[in-house]
């Protein structure tokens, strides 16, 4: 539920600033690069802060990486669903068919933010969140709940805390 209001609220940052910077004629890659980096910065404070939880096995140095490589690669995803969506059109078309021009890169927008969530979830679930063992244990019904021990044996063969460990023991400059 967090996930999906700060998820909201950064959508409505993007699109509205991409939007307007295509009515000044602004290509639409450069408009929806500012964009997302606008609303990255706002998704990066916001999710740290409200949604997903400190790893205490993890270093914040590694938490940082993960948001801001997957990040990028859903900056890339985003760019290019958004090209595709104008290549066809005339080089021109953000002058000589700007009404369509925005039409179809908000329509090329709304399937990249669509590609772009899923990677940003599911990337960021396995890799940065510490309560999703526990998530997943309160679905089980009674009988089928993982015991304390159960729960520990998976956080410590998860990717996520080898990935943490190793971030503590290898911080650069003392930062952990």
């Amino acid at each position: 539920m967090k996930f999906g209001m700060v998820g909201g609220i950064a959508f409505v940052i993007d699109y509205g600033l991409m939007n307007l910077l295509l009515l000044t004629h602004m290509h639409n890659i450069l408009a929806t690069s500012i964009s997302f980096f606008v609303s990255l910065i706002f998704n990066y404070l916001a999710s740290m802060k409200f949604v997903f939880k400190h790893r205490p096995d993890m270093a914040r140095w590694m938490e940082i990486t993960i948001f801001f490589v997957s990040s990028f690669i859903g900056w890339i995803m985003n760019e290019v669903i958004v090209w595709i969506s104008t290549s066809w059109m005339p080089h021109d078309s953000m002058y000589s068919m700007h009404t369509q021009y925005i039409l179809w890169t908000n329509i090329g927008k709304l399937v990249a933010t669509v590609v772009v969530m899923v990677w940003n979830f599911v990337i960021r679930k396995w890799l940065l969140d510490d309560t999703h063992t526990n998530a997943m244990n309160r679905l089980r019904r009674g009988d089928a709940k993982l015991s304390e021990a159960e729960l520990a044996a998976r956080r410590e063969r998860s990717v996520a805390h080898r990935l943490g460990m190793w971030s503590i023991e290898h911080a650069p400059f003392g930062w952990k």
